[in-house]
């Protein structure tokens, strides 16, 4: 089975996170999946950003829910670059997307994308929310999904297998073989984030890992050396 390097909001450890130059970044370092994260501006629209406010990565103030894809759009996300929308993803680059439902009424609005561009091969939905895992998957035949967790126990599997999901996403600093187990019996695909050293990437191979979501392309090189 091929270990795919994900990148985490594009290459966010080079890149501002989550904007098109990150995730062209991403795609010409050669990493094999892009990461994203969604939420819906006040007027609908799929906007690509991690935060519910804007603070941290743009020079705006607030709630990205309170604010129209137009004032949104007025915000520098760094280095000039602006908020994107999922759709503009979808044409700046060709590789394969991990979209991460952040707020959960954002799964309607991204079924509808996916269905009206048949993604279902292209893009996997993630979610540390069950019922968006849920959703979407009622809303779009045929989805890829991965529930994402932080601090979890071996539950995770259960919640997963619940949720429908084909995949999990763990936070590789609380990730045990226990759990890796526990996932294989359950036919779940497992992916460790954020995996941005040697040590981390040696992890994640020597447990068999299906991937791993990193900050940086360099793991996409040294990845395949690693044992």
């Amino acid at each position: 089975m091929n270990f795919l390097t994900i990148g985490h909001r594009g290459i966010m450890g080079v890149e501002p996170e989550n904007t098109l130059r990150s995730f062209v970044a991403a795609q010409e370092s050669g990493l094999d999946v892009i990461e994203l994260d969604l939420h819906l501006s006040k007027d609908g629209a799929l906007v690509v950003m991690h935060d519910a406010e804007v603070d941290r990565t743009t020079d705006g103030t607030g709630a990205i829910a309170d604010r129209t894809l137009a004032e949104l759009r007025a915000l520098d996300a760094g280095r000039g670059e602006r908020i994107p929308v999922f759709e503009e993803v979808l044409d700046a680059v060709r590789a394969p997307l991990q979209a991460e439902i952040k707020d959960v009424q954002a799964a309607r609005a991204l079924a509808g994308v996916m269905n009206a561009r048949d993604l279902t091969d292209r893009v996997e939905v993630s979610s540390f929310h069950d019922e968006a895992i849920t959703e979407i998957a009622r809303l779009v035949p045929g989805v890829r999904t991965a529930l994402v967790a932080s601090r979890y126990g071996t539950d995770v599997v259960d919640r997963a297998v619940a949720a429908g999901a084909g995949a999990v996403c763990l936070n590789i600093r609380r990730l045990t073989l226990e759990i890796v187990e526990q996932a294989r019996k359950a036919e779940l695909r497992i992916f460790g984030w954020v995996v941005n050293t040697q040590d981390h990437l040696r992890l994640v191979r020597a447990l068999g890992l299906d991937g791993a979501t990193t900050d940086y392309p360099e793991i996409k090189r040294t990845g395949r050396f690693t044992a």
